[in-house]
């Protein structure tokens, strides 16, 4: 990434100076902003004091993951940092400590006024995006992001939410030296440099269509599909016995709902004891399912990389890949491919357990901001 306008660090999660390591790696500031993601298996309390502690007043922010993008692509036992230098950037972060009880009007109103501030400090610059970290395992993502949605005006948001590896136990959000669960993070930018957000998925919807018919929406879970056990109709319309679904089959053959005309994918996240399916995203009776199949990853990819790269390529694109997409390029044995596209293209960022697009929460995809040279085109 381009030093004077975006910088990088790595360390491993077992490196006893990770600290030490991620600020000489970063480089000397002034930042606007540092965003730190850190491997499950990292004491994240103790990383975000210390950093916090070193960096002295540039806001830090940051969450766990369930793997990495660093400068060489997809990893795993690491942690990557990534700057936003002031002499391009302004930055405003929010924390929302308790997803459980937000305040919508409140909240919509301190964005706003953000927004006027970093407007009144930097005249000259005119490009904005927002950046959302918030709790995977919260399940509150699709109520947040349809909330914050009236206060960022014509702002574009993209973001993910933390992530545990494939544990699914405890996943955490990081602000103001301290680490958060059940919270958010949100990140208000303004910059002189073009940037263009994005969102990929490499499905198409099928003819196969199913409908909920009997749902737990407080918790993502779907009992019924067509009138049957949710689990035994999805494998019943993918030609495979219940016992077979595991986590790569869910990556491999998600369901898409429309909206808004396009397709979102509603991605499966487990199978419970009940045979019952649990979802990453919002999920209620009545819904209509369509099954989604995947096109060539690695083409994929690349042809939507490039895209960013006309007319101009990006110094940097901070990135938010779901671990579905992961699993499944591990599965197909296509993570080394992909990896090298993304280490071409500047890629950097975490593998989430979902992903923030606008006022939608998605799954399956790739969110991310590129971020192109001062006075060039996005």
């Amino acid at each position: 990434m381009t030093t004077g306008v975006i910088r990088r660090a790595e360390a491993t999660a077992d490196d006893a100076g990770a600290v030490e390591a991620l600020v000489a790696g970063l480089g000397p500031g002034p930042f606007a902003l540092v965003a730190v993601f850190a491997a499950p298996e990292v004491e994240s309390a103790d990383l975000v004091g210390r950093l916090s502690a070193a960096l002295g007043d540039t806001p830090l922010i940051g969450c766990t993951t369930a793997g990495e993008i660093t400068s060489g692509g997809y990893a795993e036992g690491m942690i990557v940092a990534v700057a936003l230098t002031a002499a391009h950037f302004d930055a405003q972060t929010f924390l929302i400590p308790d997803l459980g009880r937000m305040e919508p009007q409140p909240l919509i109103s301190d964005m706003i006024r953000a927004r006027g501030r970093l407007s009144r400090r930097n005249p000259a610059w005119s490009h904005e995006f927002a950046f959302l970290l918030v709790d995977g395992l919260s399940t509150k993502e699709d109520e947040l992001a349809s909330t914050l949605a009236p206060g960022l005006g014509g702002v574009p948001l993209f973001g993910g939410s933390a992530a545990d590896g494939t544990r699914f136990l405890e996943t955490f959000v990081f602000h103001g030296g301290r680490i958060w669960r059940n919270a958010a993070v949100l990140t208000l930018v303004r910059t002189e440099c073009p940037v263009r957000v994005f969102k990929f998925d490499h499905f198409r919807p099928t003819e196969t269509r199913m409908v909920v018919t009997q749902a737990d929406p407080a918790r993502r879970v779907v009992r019924m599909i067509n009138a049957e056990p949710a689990a035994r109709e999805y494998a019943r319309l993918l030609g495979k016995d219940p016992a077979q679904l595991t986590p790569f089959t869910f990556a491999a053959h998600p369901v898409v709902v429309r909206l808004g005309g396009q397709h979102h994918v509603r991605s499966i996240r487990q199978v419970d004891e009940n045979g019952d399916l649990i979802f990453y995203s919002a999920i209620d009776e009545g819904l209509v399912l369509t099954l989604a199949e995947p096109l060539d990853m690695v083409a994929h990819l690349a042809q939507e990389l490039s895209a960013l790269s006309n007319p101009t390529p990006p110094v940097g694109i901070l990135a938010c890949d779901c671990v579905l997409r992961r699993m499944e390029a591990q599965e197909k044995q296509l993570s080394g491919q992909l990896s090298a596209l993304m280490r071409a293209h500047g890629v950097t960022g975490f593998s989430t357990y979902g992903e923030q697009r606008n006022a939608m929460h998605v799954n399956q995809t790739l969110t991310g901001v590129a971020i192109y040279a001062p006075g060039g085109a996005a």
